[in-house]
């Protein structure tokens, strides 16, 4: 099939490559454009853009797909599907009407639970046990198209969102062929969503601060769903002040006593609302992440410390 990809992180590279590899004409891909990273703040492509470029694939990265010249260019394509995978531009319908047999999009959730922007995150977050990835029909609703494949994924007790993300995105991959081969041959309508929505909103730097008067597997699902970015963080007294330490893994650590935000034994054992959690992988500003014991080598948190 002649096709066009739009995607943008790391999670919708899988999908490309698979594209690519069972033989598809794969004429345009669609990436955000690249952003100033790093301390030069030199402009960076992204992960599928990068991809797109080592395999000689032309890259479009208009700053807005709502804008008649790019939906001209895009219609000027004539290709027969578009695969969207993390895209990260809401589509306008002349955009989604202008392929011969449509856009389909591959989602990370389980639909129509987690519609939205951050499902792998909000899906640890929330404590589930389960989640999948779905190719559906894309329709002017937020992922609100019918059901073409689905596969299920159990959500591990030590899964973060970037170790979750990367099972989803293989498995996610491989529906693309079975997806296609389907829609080609025609009458595919896809299963209508059901049951009541959720949303996975996107998530704000206000929301990464750990609140330590929830209870620890709450404060665990917390730290998981944000890792590796932005990062669940608390703050240490320091000796020029408070200082900004993120968790990237945790583990509930059993019951104990103390007031919430309490520093129990000399390897951050925190107190929490009900039970405790132990803080595993950290980073301060400006530094690698690391164990937590090797953190306090050098920066100590001693027993008895409550974290605001």
């Amino acid at each position: 099939m002649r096709l066009a990809f739009m995607g943008t992180p790391d999670f919708a590279v899988p999908s490309l490559a698979e594209l690519i590899a069972s033989g598809h004409e794969v004429v345009a891909v669609y990436s955000q454009p690249p952003k100033p990273r790093g301390r030069g703040q030199k402009l960076t492509p992204s992960p599928v853009h990068a991809f797109a470029e080592t395999m000689g694939l032309p890259v479009f990265t208009p700053a807005s797909m709502k804008s008649a010249e790019a939906i001209e260019t895009f219609r000027s394509l004539d290709v027969d599907a578009a695969c969207v995978v993390a895209y990260g531009q809401i589509l306008k319908i002349e955009v989604l009407e202008a392929p011969r047999l449509g856009c389909f999009n591959l989602h990370g959730s389980l639909l129509p639970r987690w519609r939205g922007a951050a499902p792998i995150q909000r899906a640890i977050m929330a404590g589930d046990t389960q989640t999948g990835v779905q190719i559906m029909r894309m329709s002017e609703g937020l992922d609100e198209g019918p059901i073409l494949l689905s596969e299920v994924l159990d959500i591990r007790p030590d899964d973060t969102a970037a170790t979750l993300s990367e099972r989803m995105s293989h498995t996610g991959a491989t529906l693309w062929s079975r997806a296609l081969a389907a829609i080609e041959r025609g009458g595919v309508e896809g299963t209508p969503q059901t049951g009541e929505p959720t949303y996975a909103r996107k998530i704000t730097p206000a929301e990464a601060r750990i609140d330590w008067t929830r209870p620890a597997a709450e404060i665990d699902a917390h730290i998981r769903g944000l890792s590796p970015f932005p990062g669940a963080w608390f703050e240490a007294p320091g000796v020029e002040g408070p200082v900004r330490i993120k968790v990237l893994m945790s583990r509930v650590s059993g019951p104990g006593e103390g007031a919430p935000g309490e520093v129990l034994d000399g390897g951050l054992r925190v107190a929490c609302g009900d039970g405790v959690v132990r803080l595993l992988t950290v980073q301060r500003p400006g530094k690698a992440a690391q164990p937590a014991d090797e953190m306090l080598r050098g920066f100590a948190i001693p027993a008895g410390t409550v974290l605001a």
